[in-house]
């Protein structure tokens, strides 16, 4: 008996040769790295992969309206489709919208970043105003726009019969032919900070010195522009396109509250006819097809920018340094680029080398030589900003305009709008409307609620994504790679692929129309961008200040807590600020999971007081007004904080 326990104690292996082969196998600081990412992928498995797990099943019902049962259709809702007239025209009027909006910002977006990019007066309060649509919520552009689009009161069409554009006033939003058009111009306004934030951030590395030798030898400014500048921002362009034509082609908020995809089906697009199939129709495995319908071209758009965001991981050899299918394709796609730009710079190179010789007569008739400028060094140096300011111009009335009518609607009465007295400025100026928003609707309620919200939801996604965060860039263990991989994934998987199945995983929880549904779904939008953010700020900060702490005898924990932390304050509060942001101006889960009056948010609020035609539009622009206060001062207070933090986490993450 003691033979055999001395022969059992001594086949045993050693504890520390457990705890070295379980360090090799999942890695060394695999126990503390699983703690602090596990709430993250909590979120992720349960509100994001088991959801749309769940709707794949989902999609493959349908809901037998004689017998009240949910039976077995197997791939028939997506054999449907192509055959459903709804269904093909709704993908054509999502194709329709998404090109010509890229293309518009695209072209709009460069222009400006070009000239903020050059030697301006004001330069600082020309770029302030070109960003405010970004920080304005989606509820608030779509009144704001759907206000200036009014036939009867809006102020759209007195402008354009003003300067004799037009000769009678037009339906912007009632017209089949032109509503499309009308809710691209504001996807368009929305989109151009996002355009002109990355551009300008490319344009500033873009090295001067090859600019300087093409003009040395004798390349002009389109020559310059075509050949060395946008050669140099390729990558910024093609994470800008991606991301832009995501969010655009799932663009839900904009178009449903502006138009409802109406008239005559003109704007609906495959997200509205999801959602009306889906919540609308209570026919969920249709709606959730038609929403799945697009998760192919997703995936592939998902998997290529991935590819793209993390060029530098390529680079250094921590991806995978080896061409694969996505670089191919990526270098294909260049190639028709390229050539797809030499056709359009074609024409435009031909008008200016036209421009140019007509100057160099001139010059020679004037009696000076062909090389020799019309103008002195002085006159260009002093005429040329403000040429450019000159050119910005119509851009900086076509942001700045909403912003203005909103102002001016909110303190007219009712009866000055509905006369139409004074279109352009109140006459006299009156707070009728604030006063009759607090007293008569629960417009304070729902300003609570927002806040409840939006505060709670920051919280918890600030602080998991801290963790996750810390634990994904300063600890080794097994699946950390795959996880931050996920994690992009996660943040660039659209709302619209997400909302019908969670619907059913919140109803089957029990939390549906309640403060707890938005709490609990917010984090799936939040988390993912507030961890990628922070993982590059804390990549950022020097490794030796914890390290030694370490040798010191302090845990992982006191680390993250007394060191880095403190150290990453910029980018806490730039994620924080982001994400209450994001939170206090989200539209669709509030729409789709909040169904009463006293749990409404601010944007949901603000949406049930259009009752059918009647839209007060004093009270809606006084709302708006107030909605949009808040975010606006949390910019300006944390504006330096801002830029520094999603700086740094955007070029390092």
């Amino acid at each position: 008996m003691e033979d055999r326990m001395t022969l059992s104690v001594a086949g045993a292996p050693p504890r520390k040769s457990r705890k070295k082969y379980l360090e090799n196998l999942f890695g060394p600081d695999w126990k503390v790295g699983q703690l602090f990412v596990l709430p993250m992928v909590l979120i992720m498995v349960l509100l994001i992969f088991w959801p749309f797990v769940n709707a794949i099943f989902i999609s493959t019902t349908a809901f037998n309206f004689l017998t009240g049962e949910t039976v077995g259709v197997g791939l028939r809702n997506y054999e449907r489709l192509w055959t459903n007239s709804d269904f093909l025209q709704s993908i054509q009027n999502t194709v329709v919208f998404t090109f010509w909006s890229l293309l518009l910002k695209f072209i709009v977006g460069m222009s400006v970043a070009l000239i903020l990019n050059s030697r301006l007066p004001f330069r600082s309060l020309l770029s302030g105003i070109m960003l405010l649509p970004w920080i304005v919520p989606e509820i608030v552009t779509a009144l704001a726009w759907k206000s200036i689009y009014d036939p009867m009161f809006g102020g759209l069409n007195p402008i354009l019969q003003g300067v004799g554009v037009i000769d009678r006033p037009l339906g912007w939003l009632s017209d089949p032919n032109m509503a499309m058009g009308s809710i691209i111009s504001v996807n368009v306004w929305k989109g151009i900070p996002f355009f002109v934030l990355l551009l300008l951030a490319g344009l500033k590395a873009v090295d001067r010195e090859q600019i300087e030798a093409a003009q040395v030898d004798g390349a002009n400014a389109i020559e310059r522009f075509r050949h060395v500048t946008l050669p140099s921002l390729r990558y910024v362009i093609v994470v800008t396109m991606l991301l832009s034509f995501i969010s655009t082609f799932n663009q839900f908020g904009l178009p449903f509250l502006m138009t409802a995809g109406g008239p005559s089906g003109a704007t609906k697009l495959y997200s509205i006819l999801a959602y009306e199939k889906a919540i609308g129709s209570l026919q969920y495995g249709p709606g959730i097809a038609i929403a799945f319908s697009v998760a192919p071209l997703m995936a592939v758009l998902i998997w290529l920018l991935a590819r793209f965001m993390r060029h530098d991981d390529k680079r250094d050899g921590g991806f995978d340094a080896r061409p694969g299918i996505a670089d191919r394709l990526v270098a294909l796609g260049a190639k028709g680029v390229n050539l797809l730009l030499d056709i359009v710079f074609w024409p435009i190179q031909m008008v200016f080398g036209a421009f140019e010789a007509l100057i160099r007569r001139l010059r020679i008739a004037s009696g000076r030589p062909a090389t020799q400028p019309m103008t002195s060094a002085a006159v260009r140096r002093e005429g040329g900003p403000w040429l450019r300011v000159a050119l910005l111009v119509p851009v900086l009335l076509f942001v700045a305009f909403p912003f203005y009518w909103i102002v001016i609607t909110s303190l007219k009465s009712t009866e000055q709008i509905s006369q139409r007295v004074s279109i352009f400025w109140p006459e006299p100026a009156t707070l009728e409307q604030y006063r009759s928003l607090v007293q008569d609707t629960p417009f304070l309620t729902w300003l609570l609620n927002s806040a409840f919200v939006s505060a709670a939801a920051t919280v918890i996604s600030v602080a998991l994504a801290s963790l996750a965060a810390y634990a994904l860039s300063r600890l080794r263990f097994r699946g950390a790679g795959m996880l931050t991989t996920l994690l992009l994934i996660t943040y660039l998987l659209p709302g619209t692929l997400l909302f019908i199945p969670l619907y059913q995983t919140l109803t089957s929880i029990g939390v549906i129309n309640s403060h707890a549904a938005l709490i609990l779904t917010y984090p799936t939008f939040l988390l993912p961008f507030a961890t990628w953010v922070l993982m590059g700020y804390f990549r950022s900060i020097p490794v030796e200040l914890e390290e030694a702490a370490r040798i010191d005898g302090a845990s992982r924990f006191y680390i993250f807590w007394r060191i880095t932390l403190p150290l990453a304050a910029p980018a806490i509060l730039s994620v924080t600020l982001f994400a209450f942001t994001n939170a206090w101006n989200e539209f669709l889960f509030a729409f789709v999971f909040i169904t009463s009056e006293s749990l409404r948010t601010l944007p949901i609020g603000l949406q049930s007081l259009v009752v059918g035609d009647i839209l007060p539009w004093g009270k809606l622009m006084a709302a708006s007004l107030l909605t949009a206060v808040p975010v606006a001062v949390l910019y300006i207070y944390a504006q330096r904080f801002l830029a520094e933090g999603l700086t740094v986490g955007a070029v390092k993450g």
